[in-house]
């Protein structure tokens, strides 16, 4: 499946900013099954510099860098990337058990970005909480196999999980948005990234985005896709990193774009930074994610 990307945001402040230094992690990253091409970015106005810089973890940092005064800043970028198709991952019979994967987790030596031992232990905005292990215990045993259980530990989230925008917040405390058991993409999959990695397995946030269907009859609406979240697990060295989407109870299959991998949000986060003045400021996103065929029929009518 090949996709059109578009995602524009619209920062306002309620008086003029002098300085602002931004970071955004939207240009997607390599990553096993996909592809991407003709990636722009496109800043209006213009900053003074934009300088590519490595990240820590699978993830492209981009650093503006604005020194005029403004009221308003857009932020647009774009590409094309192409997710593989055939068969869909699925537990198989001699899939690793999670006492096993946990066990050739701590004996692997790489420590490249992607190195499960990056993903093994705590990190800011996901604590190892004991009340997420209880809750998750029984479904991820030691000598139960790690595909199975993971996929079952995804489709619990779903079920006993309210989806609700309105509940949290991007700096929603895991902790918070598991004892409400309420929330969005981001507080399900640090709910689900604790709760593998109390059991010693390497688990990552993913930020990408999710090909959505409009209802049947109905045209598809612009800019009405948002970006999404879920979770890698690395599932031993031979069925490698799979990605399990607990929002929708899922196993990623091409409907799911990758775009960066991290420790938790924060690391992936498709913007921050800071800024000097104003009274406040809001934001506001649109993104398209249209399969090709769709996007050529688009442009001829």
């Amino acid at each position: 499946m090949i996709y059109h990307v578009r995602h524009r945001s619209i920062l306002r402040y309620g008086a003029p900013v002098r300085v602002a230094r931004f970071n955004l992690r939207l240009r997607p990253m390599a990553w096993a099954g996909q592809w991407t091409a003709d990636y722009a970015l496109s800043v209006d106005p213009a900053p003074l510099s934009i300088e590519a810089r490595p990240g820590a973890w699978p993830v492209h940092v981009e650093r503006l860098v604005i020194d005029q005064p403004l009221r308003q800043l857009t932020i647009e970028s774009r590409f094309r990337a192409g997710v593989a198709g055939g068969a869909p991952i699925l537990p198989q019979a001699d899939d690793p058990s999670i006492a096993m994967v946990a066990r050739a987790a701590l004996a692997d030596r790489d420590i490249s970005a992607s190195a499960p031992a990056q993903f093994l232990y705590a990190s800011p905005r996901a604590p190892m909480l004991d009340a997420i292990g209880s809750w998750a215990g029984a479904m991820l045993a030691p000598d139960r196999p790690i595909v199975a259980a993971a996929w079952e530990l995804a489709q619990r989230i779903k079920a006993d999980f309210a989806y609700d925008p309105s509940a949290t917040d991007a700096g929603t405390p895991v902790a918070d948005a598991f004892a409400a058991r309420h929330g969005v993409c981001q507080d399900f999959a640090h709910v689900m990234v604790v709760a593998l990695r109390l059991v010693g397995l390497p688990a990552a946030y993913v930020s990408g985005y999710l090909r959505t269907y409009p209802p049947p009859g109905m045209p598809r609406l612009v800019g009405a896709d948002a970006m999404h979240a879920w979770v890698m697990l690395w599932c031993g060295p031979t069925r490698g990193w799979i990605g399990f989407d607990p929002t929708n109870g899922v196993i990623t299959g091409e409907d799911h774009l990758f775009i960066a991998m991290g420790r938790d949000y924060a690391d992936v986060a498709p913007m921050d930074g800071l800024f000097v003045g104003g009274s406040g400021q809001s934001i506001s996103v649109a993104v398209d994610v249209v399969p090709e065929d769709e996007q050529a029929k688009e442009e001829v009518a």
